[in-house]
Protein backbone atom coordinates (compact mmCIF):
# COMPACT_ATOMS: atom_id res chain seq x y z
CA UNK A 1 0.00 0.00 0.00
CA UNK A 2 1.32 3.42 -0.97
CA UNK A 3 2.55 5.62 1.88
CA UNK A 4 0.90 9.07 1.98
CA UNK A 5 2.05 12.50 3.10
CA UNK A 6 -0.43 12.22 5.98
CA UNK A 7 1.36 9.14 7.31
CA UNK A 8 4.77 10.80 7.01
CA UNK A 9 3.47 13.88 8.84
CA UNK A 10 2.00 11.74 11.62
CA UNK A 11 5.21 9.74 12.05
CA UNK A 12 7.28 12.94 12.15
CA UNK A 13 4.77 14.75 14.38
CA UNK A 14 4.61 17.70 11.98
CA UNK A 15 1.94 19.29 9.77
CA UNK A 16 1.25 17.88 6.32
CA UNK A 17 2.27 21.24 4.87
CA UNK A 18 5.68 20.86 6.53
CA UNK A 19 6.25 17.55 4.74
CA UNK A 20 5.24 19.19 1.47
CA UNK A 21 7.76 22.00 2.05
CA UNK A 22 10.50 19.49 2.80
CA UNK A 23 9.74 17.67 -0.46
CA UNK A 24 10.07 20.97 -2.33
CA UNK A 25 13.19 22.19 -0.51
CA UNK A 26 11.49 25.18 1.05
CA UNK A 27 14.01 27.49 2.81
CA UNK A 28 11.48 28.13 5.62
CA UNK A 29 12.04 24.67 7.15
CA UNK A 30 14.77 24.24 9.76
CA UNK A 31 17.62 21.84 9.03
CA UNK A 32 16.72 19.65 12.00
CA UNK A 33 13.10 19.29 10.88
CA UNK A 34 14.17 18.68 7.29
CA UNK A 35 16.57 15.91 8.32
CA UNK A 36 14.00 14.26 10.57
CA UNK A 37 11.32 14.24 7.86
CA UNK A 38 13.74 13.02 5.18
CA UNK A 39 14.89 10.16 7.41
CA UNK A 40 11.29 9.08 8.07
CA UNK A 41 10.54 9.25 4.36
CA UNK A 42 13.53 7.00 3.72
CA UNK A 43 12.58 4.55 6.49
CA UNK A 44 8.99 4.29 5.19
CA UNK A 45 10.03 4.02 1.51
CA UNK A 46 8.00 7.10 0.65
CA UNK A 47 8.02 8.35 -2.94
CA UNK A 48 6.54 11.86 -3.39
CA UNK A 49 3.46 12.02 -5.57
CA UNK A 50 4.34 14.08 -8.63
CA UNK A 51 1.01 15.89 -8.58
CA UNK A 52 1.36 16.74 -4.91
CA UNK A 53 4.90 17.96 -5.54
CA UNK A 54 3.74 20.25 -8.30
CA UNK A 55 0.87 21.55 -6.19
CA UNK A 56 3.27 22.85 -3.57
CA UNK A 57 4.78 25.11 -6.25
CA UNK A 58 1.49 26.60 -7.48
CA UNK A 59 1.28 30.33 -8.01
CA UNK A 60 -1.45 30.93 -10.60
CA UNK A 61 -3.03 33.83 -8.63
CA UNK A 62 -6.43 32.37 -9.55
CA UNK A 63 -9.07 30.61 -7.48
CA UNK A 64 -12.14 28.73 -8.66
CA UNK A 65 -15.78 28.79 -7.56
CA UNK A 66 -17.36 25.46 -8.54
CA UNK A 67 -21.06 25.25 -9.41
CA UNK A 68 -23.28 22.58 -10.93
CA UNK A 69 -24.79 23.93 -14.15
CA UNK A 70 -27.40 21.15 -14.16
CA UNK A 71 -28.92 22.71 -11.04
CA UNK A 72 -30.45 25.61 -12.95
CA UNK A 73 -32.50 26.86 -10.00
CA UNK A 74 -29.26 27.40 -8.07
CA UNK A 75 -27.33 28.81 -11.02
CA UNK A 76 -30.04 31.35 -11.86
CA UNK A 77 -30.79 32.24 -8.24
CA UNK A 78 -29.84 35.88 -7.52
CA UNK A 79 -28.26 34.75 -4.25
CA UNK A 80 -25.60 32.97 -6.28
CA UNK A 81 -24.44 36.31 -7.68
CA UNK A 82 -24.46 37.85 -4.22
CA UNK A 83 -22.12 35.08 -3.05
CA UNK A 84 -19.85 35.70 -6.05
CA UNK A 85 -19.72 39.38 -5.12
CA UNK A 86 -18.69 38.51 -1.57
CA UNK A 87 -15.94 36.15 -2.72
CA UNK A 88 -14.64 38.61 -5.30
CA UNK A 89 -14.59 41.51 -2.82
CA UNK A 90 -12.00 39.62 -0.76
CA UNK A 91 -10.03 37.81 -3.43
CA UNK A 92 -9.64 40.95 -5.53
CA UNK A 93 -7.98 42.73 -2.61
CA UNK A 94 -5.47 39.89 -2.43
CA UNK A 95 -4.70 40.08 -6.16
CA UNK A 96 -6.48 36.81 -7.03
CA UNK A 97 -8.73 36.39 -10.06
CA UNK A 98 -11.94 34.42 -9.61
CA UNK A 99 -12.97 31.80 -12.17
CA UNK A 100 -16.45 30.22 -12.24
CA UNK A 101 -16.31 26.52 -13.07
CA UNK A 102 -19.42 24.63 -14.15
CA UNK A 103 -19.48 20.96 -13.26
CA UNK A 104 -22.28 18.59 -14.17
CA UNK A 105 -23.80 15.97 -11.87
CA UNK A 106 -22.77 13.06 -14.07
CA UNK A 107 -20.62 11.00 -11.74
CA UNK A 108 -17.00 10.59 -10.71
CA UNK A 109 -15.56 11.22 -14.19
CA UNK A 110 -16.46 14.90 -14.06
CA UNK A 111 -14.94 15.25 -10.61
CA UNK A 112 -11.70 13.79 -11.90
CA UNK A 113 -11.97 16.08 -14.91
CA UNK A 114 -12.17 19.05 -12.51
CA UNK A 115 -9.00 17.85 -10.79
CA UNK A 116 -7.18 17.40 -14.07
CA UNK A 117 -8.19 20.78 -15.45
CA UNK A 118 -7.64 22.96 -12.41
CA UNK A 119 -5.69 21.13 -9.72
CA UNK A 120 -3.15 18.79 -11.31
CA UNK A 121 -2.37 21.34 -14.02
CA UNK A 122 -1.74 24.13 -11.48
CA UNK A 123 -4.38 26.43 -13.00
CA UNK A 124 -5.88 27.24 -9.60
CA UNK A 125 -4.39 28.07 -6.22
CA UNK A 126 -7.58 27.08 -4.40
CA UNK A 127 -11.23 26.10 -4.85
CA UNK A 128 -14.52 27.16 -3.27
CA UNK A 129 -17.11 24.40 -3.57
CA UNK A 130 -20.83 24.35 -2.92
CA UNK A 131 -21.70 21.47 -0.61
CA UNK A 132 -23.63 19.72 -3.40
CA UNK A 133 -20.50 19.66 -5.59
CA UNK A 134 -18.23 18.61 -2.71
CA UNK A 135 -18.57 14.86 -3.18
CA UNK A 136 -16.63 12.53 -0.90
CA UNK A 137 -14.24 11.30 -3.62
CA UNK A 138 -13.33 14.87 -4.55
CA UNK A 139 -12.81 15.91 -0.92
CA UNK A 140 -10.66 12.82 -0.28
CA UNK A 141 -8.38 13.66 -3.21
CA UNK A 142 -8.09 17.34 -2.29
CA UNK A 143 -7.18 16.33 1.25
CA UNK A 144 -4.65 13.77 0.01
CA UNK A 145 -2.97 16.41 -2.12
CA UNK A 146 -3.12 19.09 0.56
CA UNK A 147 -4.89 21.34 -1.95
CA UNK A 148 -6.65 24.37 -0.40
CA UNK A 149 -10.43 24.47 -0.60
CA UNK A 150 -13.42 25.79 1.31
CA UNK A 151 -17.08 24.75 1.17
CA UNK A 152 -20.22 26.87 1.13
CA UNK A 153 -23.07 25.07 2.88
CA UNK A 154 -23.02 22.43 5.60
CA UNK A 155 -20.90 19.59 4.18
CA UNK A 156 -22.31 16.18 3.38
CA UNK A 157 -18.83 14.80 2.78
CA UNK A 158 -16.66 13.85 5.75
CA UNK A 159 -13.31 15.45 6.46
CA UNK A 160 -14.18 19.03 5.46
CA UNK A 161 -12.47 21.40 7.90
CA UNK A 162 -13.29 24.78 6.35
CA UNK A 163 -16.91 25.63 5.59
CA UNK A 164 -19.41 28.42 6.04
CA UNK A 165 -23.16 28.70 5.83
CA UNK A 166 -26.14 30.55 7.16
CA UNK A 167 -27.39 29.06 10.42
CA UNK A 168 -30.40 27.49 8.75
CA UNK A 169 -31.33 25.31 11.71
CA UNK A 170 -31.63 28.32 13.99
CA UNK A 171 -33.57 30.08 11.24
CA UNK A 172 -36.15 27.29 11.08
CA UNK A 173 -36.50 27.45 14.84
CA UNK A 174 -36.94 31.25 14.81
CA UNK A 175 -39.58 31.09 12.08
CA UNK A 176 -41.69 28.46 13.82
CA UNK A 177 -41.38 30.14 17.23
CA UNK A 178 -42.44 33.50 15.80
CA UNK A 179 -45.62 31.97 14.35
CA UNK A 180 -46.43 30.27 17.67
CA UNK A 181 -45.91 33.53 19.51
CA UNK A 182 -48.33 35.23 17.13
CA UNK A 183 -51.04 32.75 18.13
CA UNK A 184 -50.99 30.27 15.27
CA UNK A 185 -51.44 26.66 16.38
CA UNK A 186 -51.04 24.35 13.35
CA UNK A 187 -47.90 25.31 11.49
CA UNK A 188 -46.62 23.72 8.29
CA UNK A 189 -43.33 23.70 6.43
CA UNK A 190 -43.34 23.67 2.63
CA UNK A 191 -40.80 23.49 -0.18
CA UNK A 192 -37.35 22.11 -0.84
CA UNK A 193 -35.85 18.67 -1.19
CA UNK A 194 -35.92 17.18 2.31
CA UNK A 195 -33.01 14.94 1.34
CA UNK A 196 -30.67 17.91 0.80
CA UNK A 197 -28.73 19.70 3.56
CA UNK A 198 -30.39 23.13 3.21
CA UNK A 199 -33.96 21.90 3.62
CA UNK A 200 -32.89 19.35 6.22
CA UNK A 201 -31.36 22.04 8.42
CA UNK A 202 -34.31 24.42 8.16
CA UNK A 203 -36.79 21.61 8.79
CA UNK A 204 -34.81 20.37 11.78
CA UNK A 205 -35.01 23.81 13.39
CA UNK A 206 -38.75 23.99 12.72
CA UNK A 207 -39.23 20.57 14.37
CA UNK A 208 -37.48 21.76 17.53
CA UNK A 209 -40.34 24.16 18.18
CA UNK A 210 -43.52 22.55 16.86
CA UNK A 211 -45.46 20.64 19.55
CA UNK A 212 -45.41 16.84 19.29
CA UNK A 213 -48.25 14.34 19.20
CA UNK A 214 -49.31 11.13 17.48
CA UNK A 215 -48.46 12.71 14.12
CA UNK A 216 -46.48 15.84 15.04
CA UNK A 217 -45.52 16.91 11.51
CA UNK A 218 -48.50 16.29 9.19
CA UNK A 219 -48.06 19.62 7.43
CA UNK A 220 -44.48 19.21 6.13
CA UNK A 221 -44.46 18.98 2.34
CA UNK A 222 -41.33 18.74 0.17
CA UNK A 223 -41.58 20.11 -3.33
CA UNK A 224 -40.17 22.39 -6.03
CA UNK A 225 -38.67 25.58 -4.64
CA UNK A 226 -40.53 27.84 -7.06
CA UNK A 227 -43.82 29.72 -7.38
CA UNK A 228 -45.74 26.82 -8.91
CA UNK A 229 -44.47 24.50 -6.20
CA UNK A 230 -45.58 26.89 -3.46
CA UNK A 231 -49.00 27.28 -5.08
CA UNK A 232 -49.65 23.54 -5.40
CA UNK A 233 -48.27 22.68 -1.95
CA UNK A 234 -50.49 25.30 -0.32
CA UNK A 235 -53.50 23.93 -2.22
CA UNK A 236 -52.65 20.47 -0.85
CA UNK A 237 -52.48 21.79 2.70
CA UNK A 238 -55.78 23.64 2.38
CA UNK A 239 -57.47 20.48 1.05
CA UNK A 240 -56.68 18.53 4.24
CA UNK A 241 -59.60 17.73 6.59
CA UNK A 242 -57.88 19.82 9.27
CA UNK A 243 -55.67 22.30 7.40
CA UNK A 244 -52.93 24.30 9.11
CA UNK A 245 -53.26 27.97 9.96
CA UNK A 246 -49.65 28.95 9.19
CA UNK A 247 -46.61 27.84 7.23
CA UNK A 248 -42.85 28.34 6.97
CA UNK A 249 -41.73 28.53 3.34
CA UNK A 250 -38.32 27.44 2.07
CA UNK A 251 -37.87 30.66 0.05
CA UNK A 252 -39.51 33.74 -1.48
CA UNK A 253 -40.84 32.04 -4.60
CA UNK A 254 -42.55 29.27 -2.64
CA UNK A 255 -44.05 31.88 -0.32
CA UNK A 256 -45.30 33.93 -3.28
CA UNK A 257 -47.05 30.90 -4.77
CA UNK A 258 -48.49 29.97 -1.37
CA UNK A 259 -49.81 33.49 -0.88
CA UNK A 260 -51.48 33.34 -4.29
CA UNK A 261 -53.25 30.08 -3.36
CA UNK A 262 -54.44 31.55 -0.06
CA UNK A 263 -55.80 34.65 -1.75
CA UNK A 264 -57.66 32.58 -4.36
CA UNK A 265 -59.21 30.58 -1.50
CA UNK A 266 -60.35 33.85 0.17
CA UNK A 267 -58.26 33.11 3.26
CA UNK A 268 -57.15 36.32 4.94
CA UNK A 269 -53.43 36.74 5.67
CA UNK A 270 -52.47 37.21 8.50
CA UNK A 271 -55.85 37.02 10.25
CA UNK A 272 -56.64 33.42 9.27
CA UNK A 273 -53.27 32.22 8.03
CA UNK A 274 -49.68 33.24 8.78
CA UNK A 275 -46.71 33.01 6.44
CA UNK A 276 -42.97 33.25 7.10
CA UNK A 277 -40.34 32.74 4.43
CA UNK A 278 -36.59 32.35 4.29
CA UNK A 279 -34.76 35.10 2.41
CA UNK A 280 -35.70 38.75 2.03
CA UNK A 281 -34.66 39.11 -1.60
CA UNK A 282 -36.10 39.44 -4.18
CA UNK A 283 -39.82 39.85 -3.41
CA UNK A 284 -40.54 39.50 0.33
CA UNK A 285 -40.92 43.26 0.96
CA UNK A 286 -43.17 43.81 -2.07
CA UNK A 287 -46.02 41.30 -1.76
CA UNK A 288 -49.41 42.15 -0.28
CA UNK A 289 -49.16 41.70 2.62
CA UNK A 290 -45.37 41.95 2.78
CA UNK A 291 -43.70 38.71 3.86
CA UNK A 292 -42.08 38.17 7.23
CA UNK A 293 -38.69 36.60 6.52
CA UNK A 294 -35.51 35.09 7.90
CA UNK A 295 -32.80 37.08 6.13
CA UNK A 296 -29.33 35.56 5.69
CA UNK A 297 -26.62 37.82 4.28
CA UNK A 298 -25.35 35.77 1.32
CA UNK A 299 -22.78 38.42 0.38
CA UNK A 300 -21.22 37.92 3.81
CA UNK A 301 -21.25 34.14 3.26
CA UNK A 302 -19.15 34.75 0.14
CA UNK A 303 -16.81 36.98 2.14
CA UNK A 304 -16.37 34.34 4.81
CA UNK A 305 -15.79 31.57 2.25
CA UNK A 306 -13.02 33.66 0.68
CA UNK A 307 -11.34 34.27 4.05
CA UNK A 308 -11.54 30.55 4.86
CA UNK A 309 -9.88 29.71 1.55
CA UNK A 310 -7.12 32.23 2.21
CA UNK A 311 -6.49 30.61 5.59
CA UNK A 312 -6.32 27.19 3.97
CA UNK A 313 -3.95 28.51 1.32
CA UNK A 314 -1.68 29.63 4.14
CA UNK A 315 -1.88 26.22 5.82
CA UNK A 316 -4.04 23.46 4.23
CA UNK A 317 -3.98 21.38 7.43
CA UNK A 318 -5.04 24.17 9.80
CA UNK A 319 -8.19 23.22 11.76
CA UNK A 320 -10.82 25.93 11.26
CA UNK A 321 -14.18 25.97 13.09
CA UNK A 322 -17.32 26.27 10.93
CA UNK A 323 -18.41 29.83 10.21
CA UNK A 324 -22.18 30.03 10.76
CA UNK A 325 -23.95 33.29 9.98
CA UNK A 326 -26.96 34.04 12.16
CA UNK A 327 -30.23 34.88 10.36
CA UNK A 328 -32.21 38.03 11.08
CA UNK A 329 -35.98 37.91 11.61
CA UNK A 330 -37.72 40.75 9.74
CA UNK A 331 -41.35 40.90 10.86
CA UNK A 332 -43.92 42.14 8.34
CA UNK A 333 -47.64 41.92 7.70
CA UNK A 334 -47.87 38.26 6.64
CA UNK A 335 -47.46 37.01 10.21
CA UNK A 336 -48.59 39.86 12.49
CA UNK A 337 -51.78 38.23 13.69
CA UNK A 338 -51.58 39.83 17.12
CA UNK A 339 -51.86 43.31 15.61
CA UNK A 340 -55.09 42.43 13.82
CA UNK A 341 -57.15 42.77 16.98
Amino acid sequence: MKITINEIAKAANVAKSTVSKVINNSPTISEATRNKVLQIMKDMNFTPDSAATQLAKRASLMVGLVIDIDRKDDFLNPFFYSIIGGVESVMGLHQYDLAISNIRSLGSYTRMDLLRRFVYNNRMDGLILHTLTAEQSLIDELERLGFPYAVIGKPVAEGVIAWTDGDNETGGEMAARHLLEQGYGKIGFIGGDFGEPLAQSRLRGYKRVIPGGDDPFPYCLPGPSDENGGYSMMQSLLALPEPPDAAVCINNLVAFGALKALQEADIAVPRDFGLVTFDDYPIAPYTTPALTCLDIDTFEIGVRAAHLLLEKMGDPTKPIPPQLLAPKLIVRGSSQKRTEY
